[in-house]
C-alpha cells in the first residue's frame, strides 16, 4: 500500500516520511531498521539536519504529526564504527583474507547483530522535527528538482479545471521530476484492481461497477524516466502510473497490447517545450503506427506520391480504406531501383475516449508558445479555449507580541507598548543613573577625607531602593520565571502579513475541449429514445424559451391576447367587437 495514499496511524520500515524542519525546508526520508550503507553510527540509520541528528530508531512507529527531538549524535570520525564486512561482499567486492563470505544466512545474521548492538538514543538539548505523512504537496517542495516543476497552486488548479476525479484516466506528457504525477495518481486513485485473485465473473463484474483511475505518463529523456521508474515503484504507485520512455511530438500516445488501443483517456496535461507539434496525435481519428522493423533491407529511394500519402497529421489525414489500400498496393510491387523499405505500419483507434469530452490543459512559460498552441487547437476543433496565469501570494497569519514584558524573548518586538511603559522605563534608567554617579561622588570625597585627615569614613551606598539595583540580568530572570504563568498563544495582536518575496510567473496554462463525436448512429438512436422534433408537434417552437416568453407564447396560440378594455382578438369576437367594447 502507498504512503501517498493511504499512510495509516503510525510510520512503518521502509516506508517514505517527510521531516518538516520549518515552513521552507522539509526533508524526505526512507526510515531503515538498520544502518544498510554502513556508515557507522553507533545508533544505527541516521539522518543529519541544520536543526541536529535523527537516528532512525526515534522515527519508526511514531503518529504521524508528532515532535520529534533530535538526538546527541557523534558526527565525527570518534562515532564511527569500524567498517564491518557488509552483505555486499558476495556482490565482488573485495574482502580481507580473513572473512568469510556471507550468503544470505550471514546477511541475516549481520543484520540481527547489528540492531542487537545498536546504541540507545539520548535526547539533544536543542532541535526538533516534526514527522509527516508524504503528499504531493509535501513531495513537491522535497523532492529532488530534476526539470522545472508543476507547484501546487498550478496543479490543483490544472486537476479541478480538467474535471479529474477517482476512476478517470489521465494522458501526462513531459513527467520531469513527477510532481504532478503524485498529484494526478492521488486525484485518479479509486482502489485497487484485485483481478489476479478474483474468478473471471468476480472480475467481470469488478470492472463493470468500479473504474481503476490510471495516469499514463510519457517522459523523452531516458535518465529522468528510470529516476522516475524507481521513485514511483518505490512509493508504491506502480499500479495507478505508467511510465513510458517516448518522445510523444514524433510517436503519439498509443499503447497497443495484444493489438488493441488499451489508453482511453479523458483528460490531457501536456507540458512540452512545443505542445502545438503533439496535438496532431490526440484527435479521434484512426492513424497509422510503426508496428515493427522493416521488412526489406535494400536501400532505395521511396516511390514519389507516398511519402505524402503516409503523412497522416491533421493536414493529411487518411479519410477512407481506399487510400490505405493505395498505399498498400504500392508496396505489394516487387521492389524496384527506386524501392526503399518502409517500416511496417498498423492502424490503430485514437487514445482518446469516445464516450465523453477530452479536456486539455498546456503548460507553457512564454506568450509565443501559447500562440502557436491556440493556431494548433483551433484547426483540430477543440472549443472553449481558455488561458489562465496562477500568481500565488502566500499570507502568514501569526500574534504579535510587543512590551518590554518581552524582553530577552524570541520572535517578538520588545519595545515599549505605551507612552506608560516607556516613561517608566526612562526614570528607572534616569533613577539608576544618578544613584550611581551619587556613589561615585561619594566614594570621590570618602577618599579625600581620608588622605587629609587621615580618619576613615564610611562609604555611601549607592541607592537604598532595590528596584534602582536591578540590573538587565535580574530584569531577564524574573521575567523567565513569569513566562511560566503566561498562556503566549493568547496574547497579543492577530495579525496577517503577506510573504516579502512574491512567486509571480511561473507559466501560462491553456484550457480547451474536444467535444464528443456525434455520429448518425448516435443521432438515430437520440431519436428513437427522445423522438424527433416534428411538424405536429406544438412544443417545437417553445422549447428553449423562459417561462415568461412560453407563457405569451401560449396565450397567443390559444386566441389571442387580452388587454385593457378585454379581449382584443378581432377574428375571434367579429369585426365590431373591438368598436363595441370601446363605446361601452
Amino acid at each position: 500500500m502507498s504512503p501517498f495514499l493511504r499512510p495509516g496511524p503510525v510510520t512503518v520500515t521502509d516506508n517514505l516520511a517527510v521531516l518538516h524542519l520549518k515552513r521552507d525546508l522539509q526533508v524526505p526520508v526512507v526510515l531503515r531498521s538498520c544502518d544498510e550503507g554502513n556508515e557507522g553510527y553507533s545508533e544505527g540509520k541516521v539522518t543529519n539536519t541544520r536543526f541536529g541528528s535523527f537516528p532512525h530508531s526515534t522515527l519508526i512507529g511514531v503518529p504521524w504529526g508528532s515532535q520529534v527531538r533530535a538526538s546527541a549524535v557523534d558526527t565525527g570520525s570518534r562515532g564511527r564504527k569500524s567498517n564491518k564486512p557488509s552483505p555486499a561482499i558476495n556482490q565482488g567486492q573485495k574482502r580481507k583474507r580473513d572473512t568469510k563470505p556471507l550468503g544470505i544466512l550471514g546477511a541475516n545474521s549481520y543484520k540481527n547483530e547489528e540492531q542487537s548492538a545498536l546504541k540507545a538514543a539520548v535526547t539533544a538539548s536543542t532541535g526538533f522535527a516534526h514527522l509527516l505523512p508524504p503528499t504531493p504537496e509535501t513531495w513537491t517542495t522535497s523532492l529532488p528538482h530534476r526539470t522545472q516543476v508543476v507547484y501546487t497552486p498550478d496543479y490543483s488548479y490544472i486537476l479541478q479545471r480538467l474535471r479529474v476525479r477517482p476512476g478517470s484516466v489521465i494522458i501526462e506528457a513531459g513527467a520531469g521530476s513527477g510532481s504532478f504525477t503524485h498529484a494526478a495518481a492521488r486525484a485518479v486513485y479509486n482502489g485497487y484492481s484485485d483481478v489476479a485473485t478474483q474468478t473471471s465473473d468476480q472480475a467481470s463484474q469488478t470492472k463493470s461497477s468500479k473504474r481503476i483511475g490510471k495516469v499514463w505518463s510519457f517522459e523523452f529523456h531516458e535518465q529522468r524516466v528510470e529516476k522516475l521508474k524507481e521513485e514511483i515503484r518505490d512509493h508504491g504507485l506502480d499500479d495507478v502510473v505508467e511510465i513510458t520512455h517516448r518522445d510523444v511530438c514524433a510517436d503519439g500516445f498509443s499503447v497497443i497490447k495484444d493489438g488493441v488501443q488499451i489508453v482511453q483517456a479523458e483528460a490531457i496535461f501536456l507540458d512540452l517545450p512545443a505542445p502545438w507539434i503533439a496535438l496532431k496525435h490526440l484527435t479521434r481519428s484512426r492513424r497509422l503506427i510503426s508496428a515493427g522493423p522493416p521488412k526489406h533491407e535494400s536501400s532505395h529511394a521511396m516511390k514519389p506520391g507516398i511519402e505524402k500519402a503516409l503523412d497522416l497529421g491533421p493536414s493529411n489525414p487518411v479519410t477512407s480504406n481506399r487510400e490505405l489500400s493505395d498505399i498498400s498496393a504500392s508496396f505489394s510491387n516487387p521492389p524496384g531501383p527506386d524501392f526503399v523499405p518502409v517500416p511496417s505500419t498498423q492502424e490503430v483507434s485514437s487514445p482518446l475516449s469516445s464516450l465523453s469530452p477530452i479536456r486539455i490543459c498546456t503548460f507553457s512559460p512564454c506568450i509565443e508558445q501559447v500562440q502557436n498552441t491556440i493556431r494548433a487547437l483551433r484547426s483540430l476543433s477543440y472549443t472553449s479555449i481558455e488561458t489562465v496565469e496562477i500568481s500565488a501570494k502566500r499570507i502568514e497569519v501569526r500574534r504579535e507580541r510587543v512590551g518590554l514584558i518581552e524582553e530577552g524573548q524570541r520572535g517578538v518586538n520588545a519595545s515599549p507598548a505605551s507612552v506608560d511603559e516607556a516613561i517608566t522605563r526612562l526614570r528607572e534608567i534616569e533613577t539608576r543613573t544618578r544613584a550611581f554617579h551619587n556613589g561615585e561622588e561619594s566614594m570621590a570625597g570618602a577618599d579625600s577625607t581620608v588622605n587629609d585627615a587621615d580618619e576613615p569614613t564610611q562609604a555611601v551606598e549607592p541607592a537604598s531602593d532595590p528596584k534602582l539595583r536591578t540590573s538587565k540580568q535580574h530584569r531577564l530572570a524574573a521575567m523567565e520565571a513569569f513566562q511560566a504563568s503566561r498562556k503566549l498563544y493568547k496574547e497579543g495582536r492577530l495579525v496577517h502579513r503577506p510573504e516579502p518575496e512574491l512567486k509571480t510567473h511561473t507559466s501560462y496554462l491553456t484550457f480547451a475541449i474536444l467535444p464528443r463525436e456525434w455520429t448518425a448512429e448516435d443521432e438515430a438512436t437520440a431519436q428513437a429514445k427522445w423522438g424527433a422534433v416534428g411538424e405536429g408537434d406544438e412544443d417545437a417552437g417553445r422549447r428553449g424559451m423562459s417561462r415568461r416568453k412560453e407563457k405569451k407564447a401560449r396565450k397567443a396560440a390559444e386566441g389571442g391576447r387580452k388587454g385593457w378594455y378585454g379581449d382584443l382578438d378581432t377574428e375571434a369576437a367579429g369585426p365590431s367587437a373591438g368598436i363595441e367594447g370601446h363605446e361601452k
